[in-house]
Protein backbone atom coordinates (compact mmCIF):
# COMPACT_ATOMS: atom_id res chain seq x y z
CA UNK A 1 0.00 0.00 0.00
CA UNK A 2 1.35 3.24 -1.07
CA UNK A 3 0.86 6.02 1.71
CA UNK A 4 -0.02 8.99 -0.19
CA UNK A 5 0.23 12.93 0.72
CA UNK A 6 -1.70 15.47 -0.96
CA UNK A 7 -1.45 19.13 -1.09
CA UNK A 8 -4.29 21.05 -2.31
CA UNK A 9 -7.27 18.06 -1.54
CA UNK A 10 -10.03 20.23 -1.60
CA UNK A 11 -9.24 21.76 -5.30
CA UNK A 12 -10.19 19.87 -8.64
CA UNK A 13 -7.14 17.43 -8.97
CA UNK A 14 -7.02 17.14 -5.59
CA UNK A 15 -10.80 16.22 -5.33
CA UNK A 16 -10.26 13.45 -8.42
CA UNK A 17 -6.96 11.90 -6.62
CA UNK A 18 -8.90 11.31 -3.78
CA UNK A 19 -11.64 9.47 -6.38
CA UNK A 20 -9.00 7.24 -7.05
CA UNK A 21 -7.42 7.08 -4.10
CA UNK A 22 -11.04 5.80 -2.94
CA UNK A 23 -11.72 3.78 -5.51
CA UNK A 24 -8.26 1.79 -4.52
CA UNK A 25 -8.38 1.58 -1.19
CA UNK A 26 -5.92 -1.87 -1.04
CA UNK A 27 -3.72 -0.02 -2.66
CA UNK A 28 -3.77 3.81 -1.87
CA UNK A 29 -3.87 5.44 2.07
CA UNK A 30 -3.90 9.18 2.89
CA UNK A 31 -1.82 9.86 5.32
CA UNK A 32 -1.64 13.61 4.93
CA UNK A 33 -3.17 16.36 3.20
CA UNK A 34 -3.91 20.44 2.89
CA UNK A 35 -5.97 22.71 1.60
CA UNK A 36 -7.09 26.33 1.47
CA UNK A 37 -9.72 27.65 3.75
CA UNK A 38 -12.79 26.12 2.86
CA UNK A 39 -12.91 23.97 6.00
CA UNK A 40 -16.12 22.60 5.62
CA UNK A 41 -14.76 20.30 2.52
CA UNK A 42 -12.13 19.64 3.85
CA UNK A 43 -13.42 18.35 7.00
CA UNK A 44 -15.78 16.23 5.15
CA UNK A 45 -11.95 14.30 3.56
CA UNK A 46 -10.88 14.31 6.84
CA UNK A 47 -13.52 12.33 8.10
CA UNK A 48 -13.96 10.01 5.28
CA UNK A 49 -10.39 9.44 4.39
CA UNK A 50 -8.68 9.45 7.92
CA UNK A 51 -5.37 11.38 7.49
CA UNK A 52 -3.16 11.56 10.39
CA UNK A 53 -2.14 15.26 9.37
CA UNK A 54 -3.97 18.23 7.96
CA UNK A 55 -2.08 21.22 7.13
CA UNK A 56 -4.54 23.87 6.64
CA UNK A 57 -3.88 28.23 4.96
CA UNK A 58 -4.51 29.94 8.13
CA UNK A 59 -5.05 30.06 11.92
CA UNK A 60 -8.84 31.03 11.14
CA UNK A 61 -9.42 28.01 9.28
CA UNK A 62 -7.42 26.26 11.90
CA UNK A 63 -9.56 27.53 14.47
CA UNK A 64 -12.72 26.26 12.70
CA UNK A 65 -11.21 23.10 11.59
CA UNK A 66 -9.92 22.38 15.36
CA UNK A 67 -13.88 23.15 16.35
CA UNK A 68 -15.39 20.91 13.29
CA UNK A 69 -13.37 17.45 14.51
CA UNK A 70 -12.80 18.08 18.28
CA UNK A 71 -13.68 14.35 18.37
CA UNK A 72 -11.08 13.20 15.40
CA UNK A 73 -7.62 11.95 15.72
CA UNK A 74 -5.67 14.29 13.29
CA UNK A 75 -2.83 16.50 13.61
CA UNK A 76 -3.94 20.02 12.77
CA UNK A 77 -1.27 23.04 11.75
CA UNK A 78 -1.67 26.06 9.03
CA UNK A 79 0.57 27.96 7.27
CA UNK A 80 3.97 27.04 5.08
CA UNK A 81 5.80 25.52 7.98
CA UNK A 82 2.37 23.12 8.01
CA UNK A 83 2.64 22.78 4.22
CA UNK A 84 6.00 21.36 4.41
CA UNK A 85 5.28 18.94 7.37
CA UNK A 86 2.44 17.16 5.08
CA UNK A 87 4.67 16.74 2.25
CA UNK A 88 7.55 15.36 3.90
CA UNK A 89 4.83 13.54 6.74
CA UNK A 90 6.34 10.78 8.49
CA UNK A 91 6.00 7.54 6.30
CA UNK A 92 4.98 9.37 2.90
CA UNK A 93 5.62 7.60 -0.42
CA UNK A 94 4.24 9.72 -3.10
CA UNK A 95 3.43 13.77 -2.81
CA UNK A 96 0.96 14.97 -4.87
CA UNK A 97 1.29 18.44 -5.46
CA UNK A 98 -2.65 19.66 -6.31
CA UNK A 99 -1.81 23.41 -4.90
CA UNK A 100 -2.13 26.19 -7.22
CA UNK A 101 0.62 28.86 -7.48
CA UNK A 102 4.42 28.76 -6.92
CA UNK A 103 3.91 28.06 -2.92
CA UNK A 104 3.84 24.55 -4.05
CA UNK A 105 7.64 25.12 -4.56
CA UNK A 106 9.59 25.17 -1.07
CA UNK A 107 7.25 21.73 -0.13
CA UNK A 108 8.23 19.86 -3.87
CA UNK A 109 11.99 20.86 -2.44
CA UNK A 110 11.64 19.43 1.06
CA UNK A 111 9.89 16.38 -0.17
CA UNK A 112 12.28 15.42 -2.73
CA UNK A 113 15.49 16.09 -0.24
CA UNK A 114 13.44 13.51 1.84
CA UNK A 115 13.49 10.97 -1.11
CA UNK A 116 9.54 11.26 -2.05
CA UNK A 117 8.17 10.72 -5.26
CA UNK A 118 6.56 13.67 -6.65
CA UNK A 119 3.64 13.10 -8.76
CA UNK A 120 3.37 16.81 -10.07
CA UNK A 121 0.40 18.86 -10.75
CA UNK A 122 1.64 22.60 -9.91
CA UNK A 123 2.96 23.76 -13.12
CA UNK A 124 4.11 27.22 -11.15
CA UNK A 125 6.75 24.56 -9.42
CA UNK A 126 9.03 23.73 -12.95
CA UNK A 127 8.30 27.76 -13.97
CA UNK A 128 9.39 29.77 -11.31
CA UNK A 129 12.67 27.25 -10.59
CA UNK A 130 12.88 24.30 -13.05
CA UNK A 131 16.54 24.21 -12.56
CA UNK A 132 16.49 24.23 -9.27
CA UNK A 133 14.06 21.46 -8.97
CA UNK A 134 15.63 19.14 -11.86
CA UNK A 135 19.01 19.60 -10.30
CA UNK A 136 17.71 18.52 -6.92
CA UNK A 137 15.52 15.58 -7.89
CA UNK A 138 18.90 14.47 -10.03
CA UNK A 139 20.76 15.17 -6.84
CA UNK A 140 18.33 12.68 -4.44
CA UNK A 141 17.26 10.62 -6.89
CA UNK A 142 13.86 11.10 -6.90
CA UNK A 143 11.21 10.66 -9.99
CA UNK A 144 9.05 13.70 -10.96
CA UNK A 145 5.93 12.08 -12.64
CA UNK A 146 3.55 14.11 -14.35
CA UNK A 147 0.08 14.42 -13.25
CA UNK A 148 -1.10 17.25 -15.99
CA UNK A 149 -2.84 15.14 -18.82
CA UNK A 150 -0.54 16.80 -21.84
CA UNK A 151 2.39 15.52 -19.86
CA UNK A 152 1.54 12.56 -18.92
CA UNK A 153 0.55 11.57 -22.20
CA UNK A 154 4.02 12.59 -23.60
CA UNK A 155 5.40 10.46 -20.71
CA UNK A 156 3.10 7.87 -21.86
CA UNK A 157 4.54 8.27 -25.77
CA UNK A 158 8.26 7.69 -24.74
CA UNK A 159 7.83 4.75 -22.84
CA UNK A 160 10.06 2.62 -24.28
CA UNK A 161 11.41 4.79 -26.62
CA UNK A 162 14.96 6.42 -26.96
CA UNK A 163 14.81 10.39 -25.90
CA UNK A 164 17.54 10.78 -28.33
CA UNK A 165 14.91 9.89 -31.39
CA UNK A 166 12.50 12.60 -30.44
CA UNK A 167 12.03 15.23 -33.19
CA UNK A 168 9.57 17.33 -30.71
CA UNK A 169 6.92 17.41 -28.59
CA UNK A 170 3.39 18.11 -29.68
CA UNK A 171 1.28 19.55 -26.52
CA UNK A 172 -2.60 19.85 -27.75
CA UNK A 173 -4.50 22.56 -26.32
CA UNK A 174 -8.70 23.21 -25.96
CA UNK A 175 -8.33 27.02 -26.83
CA UNK A 176 -10.23 27.31 -23.60
CA UNK A 177 -13.16 29.36 -23.54
CA UNK A 178 -12.98 31.98 -25.44
CA UNK A 179 -11.05 29.95 -28.59
CA UNK A 180 -14.21 30.68 -31.17
CA UNK A 181 -13.73 34.48 -30.27
CA UNK A 182 -11.25 36.98 -31.98
CA UNK A 183 -9.52 40.00 -30.35
CA UNK A 184 -11.63 42.37 -30.53
CA UNK A 185 -14.42 40.35 -29.14
CA UNK A 186 -12.34 39.84 -25.63
CA UNK A 187 -12.81 43.40 -24.52
CA UNK A 188 -16.00 43.23 -22.16
CA UNK A 189 -16.04 39.41 -21.85
CA UNK A 190 -17.40 38.10 -18.25
CA UNK A 191 -15.40 36.51 -15.33
CA UNK A 192 -18.70 33.71 -15.58
CA UNK A 193 -17.95 33.65 -19.77
CA UNK A 194 -14.19 33.03 -18.77
CA UNK A 195 -15.07 30.11 -16.31
CA UNK A 196 -17.02 28.10 -18.81
CA UNK A 197 -14.41 25.96 -20.17
CA UNK A 198 -16.16 23.56 -23.02
CA UNK A 199 -14.06 20.16 -21.98
CA UNK A 200 -12.85 20.49 -18.56
CA UNK A 201 -13.96 21.08 -15.19
CA UNK A 202 -11.07 22.95 -13.06
CA UNK A 203 -10.90 25.55 -10.86
CA UNK A 204 -10.60 29.04 -11.33
CA UNK A 205 -7.24 30.23 -11.76
CA UNK A 206 -6.63 27.53 -14.27
CA UNK A 207 -9.72 27.67 -15.87
CA UNK A 208 -8.76 31.81 -16.75
CA UNK A 209 -5.21 30.51 -17.46
CA UNK A 210 -6.82 28.25 -20.49
CA UNK A 211 -9.02 31.43 -21.73
CA UNK A 212 -5.58 33.57 -22.36
CA UNK A 213 -3.67 30.40 -23.26
CA UNK A 214 -1.29 31.40 -20.04
CA UNK A 215 -1.46 27.55 -19.03
CA UNK A 216 -0.79 26.16 -22.45
CA UNK A 217 2.41 28.28 -22.26
CA UNK A 218 3.50 27.18 -18.74
CA UNK A 219 2.89 23.31 -19.58
CA UNK A 220 5.53 24.38 -23.03
CA UNK A 221 8.09 25.51 -19.75
CA UNK A 222 7.16 22.36 -17.84
CA UNK A 223 7.62 20.14 -21.11
CA UNK A 224 11.13 21.96 -21.35
CA UNK A 225 11.82 20.74 -17.80
CA UNK A 226 10.85 17.39 -17.41
CA UNK A 227 11.79 16.09 -20.52
CA UNK A 228 14.84 17.92 -21.05
CA UNK A 229 13.78 19.19 -24.47
CA UNK A 230 14.45 22.95 -26.04
CA UNK A 231 12.39 25.44 -27.03
CA UNK A 232 12.59 24.59 -30.67
CA UNK A 233 11.28 21.34 -30.29
CA UNK A 234 8.09 21.80 -28.61
CA UNK A 235 5.08 23.17 -30.33
CA UNK A 236 1.84 23.80 -29.43
CA UNK A 237 -1.59 22.40 -31.58
CA UNK A 238 -5.02 23.38 -31.06
CA UNK A 239 -7.10 20.71 -30.75
CA UNK A 240 -10.75 21.09 -29.37
CA UNK A 241 -12.35 17.89 -28.81
CA UNK A 242 -9.50 17.32 -26.11
CA UNK A 243 -8.90 13.85 -26.91
CA UNK A 244 -5.98 13.85 -28.50
CA UNK A 245 -3.68 14.79 -25.10
CA UNK A 246 -0.11 15.20 -26.55
CA UNK A 247 2.14 13.98 -29.34
CA UNK A 248 5.38 13.14 -29.90
CA UNK A 249 7.33 13.04 -33.24
CA UNK A 250 10.28 11.27 -34.08
CA UNK A 251 13.32 11.29 -35.93
CA UNK A 252 11.84 9.00 -38.68
CA UNK A 253 8.61 11.14 -38.39
CA UNK A 254 6.60 8.75 -36.83
CA UNK A 255 4.36 10.31 -34.12
CA UNK A 256 2.94 8.47 -31.22
CA UNK A 257 -0.17 10.25 -29.39
CA UNK A 258 -1.81 8.73 -26.30
CA UNK A 259 -5.97 9.27 -26.40
CA UNK A 260 -8.30 9.40 -24.09
CA UNK A 261 -11.68 10.62 -23.15
CA UNK A 262 -11.01 14.08 -20.59
CA UNK A 263 -10.92 12.80 -17.60
CA UNK A 264 -8.34 14.09 -14.97
CA UNK A 265 -8.10 11.03 -13.32
CA UNK A 266 -6.36 8.74 -15.81
CA UNK A 267 -3.55 11.44 -15.41
CA UNK A 268 -3.62 11.07 -11.92
CA UNK A 269 -3.79 7.38 -11.07
CA UNK A 270 -1.32 6.91 -13.72
CA UNK A 271 1.35 8.76 -12.01
CA UNK A 272 0.43 7.08 -8.39
CA UNK A 273 0.73 3.55 -10.07
CA UNK A 274 3.77 3.90 -12.66
CA UNK A 275 5.19 1.71 -13.90
CA UNK A 276 1.82 -0.67 -13.35
CA UNK A 277 -1.75 0.33 -14.52
CA UNK A 278 -5.25 -0.34 -12.73
CA UNK A 279 -8.20 -0.56 -13.88
CA UNK A 280 -10.68 2.92 -13.66
CA UNK A 281 -14.17 1.24 -14.86
CA UNK A 282 -15.26 5.29 -13.77
CA UNK A 283 -13.90 6.60 -16.43
CA UNK A 284 -15.97 6.59 -19.89
CA UNK A 285 -14.28 4.58 -22.67
CA UNK A 286 -13.44 6.36 -26.20
CA UNK A 287 -15.46 5.45 -28.62
CA UNK A 288 -14.09 7.16 -31.28
CA UNK A 289 -16.84 6.45 -33.64
CA UNK A 290 -19.41 8.24 -31.28
CA UNK A 291 -16.76 11.62 -31.65
CA UNK A 292 -16.72 11.11 -35.55
CA UNK A 293 -14.12 14.08 -36.19
CA UNK A 294 -11.21 15.40 -34.37
CA UNK A 295 -9.93 19.26 -35.55
CA UNK A 296 -6.49 20.66 -35.47
CA UNK A 297 -4.97 24.29 -35.85
CA UNK A 298 -2.17 25.71 -36.09
CA UNK A 299 -1.62 27.85 -32.53
CA UNK A 300 -1.98 31.34 -33.65
CA UNK A 301 0.63 33.58 -31.41
CA UNK A 302 -0.71 37.24 -32.34
CA UNK A 303 -4.28 35.78 -31.14
CA UNK A 304 -2.93 33.78 -28.13
CA UNK A 305 -0.26 36.42 -27.11
CA UNK A 306 0.23 34.99 -23.52
CA UNK A 307 1.63 31.75 -25.19
CA UNK A 308 3.90 34.13 -26.81
CA UNK A 309 5.59 35.48 -23.58
CA UNK A 310 5.05 31.82 -21.86
CA UNK A 311 7.78 30.71 -24.84
CA UNK A 312 9.69 34.52 -24.94
CA UNK A 313 10.19 33.88 -21.10
CA UNK A 314 11.35 30.68 -20.84
CA UNK A 315 14.05 31.12 -24.13
CA UNK A 316 15.30 33.57 -21.77
CA UNK A 317 15.59 31.77 -18.90
CA UNK A 318 16.93 32.37 -15.58
CA UNK A 319 14.33 34.63 -13.49
CA UNK A 320 12.26 35.51 -16.51
CA UNK A 321 9.79 32.43 -16.22
CA UNK A 322 8.95 33.63 -12.60
CA UNK A 323 8.35 36.80 -13.50
CA UNK A 324 5.97 35.51 -15.71
CA UNK A 325 4.47 33.42 -13.68
CA UNK A 326 3.90 36.03 -10.83
CA UNK A 327 2.44 38.65 -12.85
CA UNK A 328 0.12 36.25 -14.36
CA UNK A 329 -1.01 35.21 -10.52
CA UNK A 330 -1.45 38.69 -9.60
CA UNK A 331 -3.62 39.60 -12.59
CA UNK A 332 -5.71 36.32 -12.91
CA UNK A 333 -6.62 37.22 -9.06
CA UNK A 334 -7.85 40.50 -9.79
CA UNK A 335 -9.82 39.53 -12.97
CA UNK A 336 -11.43 37.32 -10.78
CA UNK A 337 -12.04 39.81 -8.54
CA UNK A 338 -13.33 42.21 -11.06
CA UNK A 339 -10.68 44.57 -10.44
CA UNK A 340 -9.46 44.11 -14.16
CA UNK A 341 -10.50 43.53 -17.61
CA UNK A 342 -9.54 40.21 -19.17
CA UNK A 343 -7.55 41.50 -21.97
CA UNK A 344 -5.68 43.54 -18.97
CA UNK A 345 -3.70 40.30 -17.62
CA UNK A 346 -1.62 39.97 -20.84
CA UNK A 347 -0.76 43.99 -20.43
CA UNK A 348 0.10 43.51 -16.71
CA UNK A 349 2.19 40.40 -17.47
CA UNK A 350 4.01 42.28 -20.68
CA UNK A 351 4.97 45.26 -18.67
CA UNK A 352 6.42 43.42 -15.58
CA UNK A 353 8.31 41.60 -18.26
CA UNK A 354 9.47 44.85 -19.61
CA UNK A 355 10.42 46.28 -16.47
CA UNK A 356 12.59 42.59 -15.45
CA UNK A 357 16.15 42.80 -15.49
CA UNK A 358 17.18 38.91 -15.85
CA UNK A 359 19.28 36.50 -13.34
CA UNK A 360 20.84 34.60 -15.61
CA UNK A 361 21.30 31.80 -12.79
CA UNK A 362 19.49 32.78 -9.23
CA UNK A 363 19.39 30.70 -6.17
CA UNK A 364 16.25 30.03 -4.34
CA UNK A 365 16.15 33.34 -2.55
CA UNK A 366 16.77 35.39 -5.24
CA UNK A 367 13.86 33.99 -6.67
CA UNK A 368 11.76 34.50 -4.14
CA UNK A 369 12.77 38.01 -3.90
CA UNK A 370 11.90 38.50 -7.70
CA UNK A 371 8.61 36.56 -7.13
CA UNK A 372 7.62 39.02 -4.18
CA UNK A 373 9.02 42.09 -6.31
CA UNK A 374 6.94 40.88 -9.27
CA UNK A 375 3.74 40.83 -7.31
CA UNK A 376 4.41 43.85 -5.73
CA UNK A 377 4.73 45.80 -9.01
CA UNK A 378 1.86 44.35 -10.57
CA UNK A 379 -0.54 45.39 -7.55
CA UNK A 380 0.83 48.89 -7.98
CA UNK A 381 -0.76 48.56 -11.96
CA UNK A 382 -3.93 46.95 -10.61
CA UNK A 383 -3.99 50.13 -8.12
Amino acid sequence: MKKISLLGATGSIGIQTLDVIAAHPEEFKLVAMSFGSNYKSGSEIIKKFKPQFVAVKDKETYDHLKQELSGESVKIGYGQEALIEAAVFDGVEILVNAVVGSVGLIPTLKAIENKITIALANKETLVTAGHLVTEHAKKYNVDILPVDSEHSAIFQCLQGENVKSIERLIVTASGGSFRDKKREELVDVTVEQALNHPNWSMGAKITIDSATMMNKGLEVIEAHWLFNMPYEKIDVLLHKESIIHSLVEFHDRSIIAQLGSPDMRVPIQYALTYPERLSLPEVKGLELWEVGKLHFEKADFNRFRCLQFAFDSGKIGGTMPTVLNAANEEAVAAFLKGSIKFLQIEEFIERAMDKHVCIAQPGLEQIQEVDQRTRKFVQTLIS
